[in-house]
């Protein structure tokens, strides 16, 4: 793993029919000093910008060449069949293979299904893209099969598209570098896998220090125990007690209530203070 740059970026490539959106968001959420940029190219284009280390990391399709970049497969894509809305295809739910024997069925110059024998019958040409495929579909000439996130990124209100479940499918990968798996790299694999902030390998962040107000009570630096507490402030209200009562017991002689035998020794000097009384 390579060390960080003092002012990093980082670049990613994708391919048609990728969102790399939500990857995004989070990345921008967990380095939002690190600036990312997104590269769209083409299909054919996706590992060779890779390589040419025309940008860090990107969303390809497979296969890449194994000897030159590492590929972590992302998930396996759908494959469907566009054709026109009114087409018979239409009434199906989903179109088996050997329903399209007697279709045109194009088979561009960018296809990434990587067919060994395509079905149906073969158009005149190559369309050179799967742009231009769409256009003929949508003139009737022919159908088209697809990742069903290419049919969604040439959606026309002209055409429509059902499953083929048995058709081959494509497959969509994180790629880098062989030799270059830095920390940013790692970063975005842990993204792109789910993991959390904590559980990433990349640069991943100091988890916060304990808040100490929320410690068990009794523990060091915390908040003293209730129980503790009452005990302290028992052993107050018990001093208090037993100096009362250490006042009360020298009034306790006459075996009045405590404090009794101050109020009678109060009394007693007030009569003393009065005037005498008349003899009879």
């Amino acid at each position: 793993m390579t060390e960080m740059q003092a002012n990093p970026s980082f670049r990613l490539v994708y391919v048609p029919g990728v969102t790399p959106g939500k990857w995004v968001r989070v990345w921008q959420e967990r380095l939002p000093d690190v600036p990312l940029s997104l590269v769209a190219v083409a299909v054919e284009e996706g590992a060779r910008t890779l390589v040419a280390d025309e940008a860090d990391a990107g969303l390809v399709r497979l296969p890449v060449d194994r000897d030159s970049l590492s590929a972590i497969p992302l998930y396996t894509e759908s494959t469907v069949v566009v054709f026109p809305k009114d087409h018979w295809l239409a009434a199906a739910e989903e179109v088996p293979v050997a329903d399209l024997a007697e279709e045109v069925v194009f088979h561009p110059l960018d296809d990434t299904l990587g067919w060994e024998d395509l079905p149906g019958r073969p158009a005149i040409e190559r369309p050179a893209t799967t742009a231009d495929a769409i256009e003929l579909v949508a003139a009737g000439v022919g159908v088209l099969l697809v990742p069903q996130s290419l049919a969604r990124l040439h959606h026309r209100r002209d055409l429509t598209f059902r499953p083929v479940p048995d058709a081959p499918q494509s497959q969509v990968a994180l790629a880098w570098q062989l030799d270059r798996t830095t920390d940013l790299i790692e970063e975005f694999i842990g993204i792109v896998r789910g993991r959390t902030v904590n559980s990433s390998r990349g640069r991943g962040q100091t988890a916060p220090a304990a808040d100490q107000s929320k410690q068990k009570p009794g523990a060091a630096g915390g908040r003293p125990r209730a129980g503790s507490g009452k005990a302290a402030a028992g052993g107050k209200a018990g001093a208090g007690k037993a100096g009362a009562g250490g006042r009360s017991g020298g009034g306790k002689s006459g075996g009045g209530k405590p404090g009794a035998g101050r109020a009678g020794a109060g009394k007693a000097g007030a009569a003393r203070k009065g005037r005498p009384r008349r003899s009879s």
